[in-house]
């Protein structure tokens, strides 16, 4: 079973991008975050080509900002909208989706981002992760959690961490928070294959950051024992980030059982920018 995540930042834009890519990577479930569209409206753009490609769609929408989905080829059952206990900011958000597929629970997240260390959206940041460790807590043993998590979970998920400092995404709460999650027995099955490699997820749109490899790795699949055990491969498609109309965000792919591609790396293609000296750049916020 291949499983994927992927921020497309707007469904609706990213059709160009997102249908041919179904196409060419064949995944069987597909975490999607940043969807930006109500559930009537995500069917009513995804719905008849999705289907046409063998997936029932798990969405939970609202106009303009978040939303989540879950597309299986492989069954899609016993869906949760929402996290249960989780803050909202002042309402609930379209942040969490939850599906069995294949026998896998799965967890389509996106955290939200926190803007500026010790802020109120901050605060409810690590709230609502700590709601979501509760909850994949008390469900299955078999389980992924795919999707945003809006943090590097260490240094070496960042291209520079000088760069970062005073940066939500980076702080030690919020890493703690996410260790939190992990703690549960989650295993980053990414970095856990790619121990020592430069793996980056994220490029902002400005500043040429892309093609200078300036990122963050924020994208993670995180899997339970059982389903860490059956990783095959686990790897970026940093091929989906470049050409026209990309999403700021690179899919994370992860082969269960067995590898269609084989093993290929960390990184497809790797990048071919040189790693700059610490403290060389700054963040495009920043100047």
């Amino acid at each position: 079973m291949r499983v994927a995540t992927w921020n497309v930042n707007s469904a609706k834009q990213r059709v160009p991008r997102l249908l041919p890519w179904l196409e060419q990577r064949q995944p069987d479930v597909v975490c999607l975050q940043e969807t930006k569209l109500t559930d009537e409206a995500f069917t009513a753009v995804l719905g008849e080509p999705l289907a046409a490609l063998g997936y029932e769609i798990a969405h939970h929408g609202e106009p303009r900002w978040n939303g989540v989905a879950i597309l299986s080829r492989v069954g899609l059952d016993d869906v949760v909208s929402g996290i249960e206990g989780a803050p909202g900011f002042p309402d609930p958000e379209a942040r969490a989706v939850a599906a069995t597929c294949g026998g896998v629970r799965v967890h389509s997240v996106y955290v939200p981002n926190g803007r500026e260390p010790d802020s109120e959206h901050y605060h409810y940041k690590l709230a609502w992760l700590a709601a979501l460790r509760d909850v994949v807590a008390s469900g299955p043993p078999d389980a992924m959690v795919c999707g945003d998590v809006n943090i590097a979970p260490t240094d070496a998920d960042v291209f520079d961490p000088d760069a970062y400092i005073s940066q939500t995404h980076v702080t030690p709460p919020e890493r703690a928070a996410l260790g939190d999650l992990q703690a549960i027995g989650l295993h980053d099955v990414v970095r856990d294959r790619w121990p020592n490699d430069r793996v980056f997820t994220y490029w902002d749109y400005r500043a040429g950051m892309f093609h200078k490899d300036l990122g963050m790795r924020i994208d993670l699949a995180l899997a339970t024992g059982s389903v860490a055990e059956r990783v095959k491969a686990a790897w970026v498609d940093r091929q989906a980030r470049k050409g026209t109309g990309p999403s700021d965000h690179a899919p994370v792919i992860v082969d269960l059982d067995e590898a269609p591609d084989g093993d290929i790396g960390p990184v497809v293609p790797p990048p071919s920018a040189r790693v700059p000296k610490p403290g060389s750049v700054k963040l495009p916020q920043s100047r």
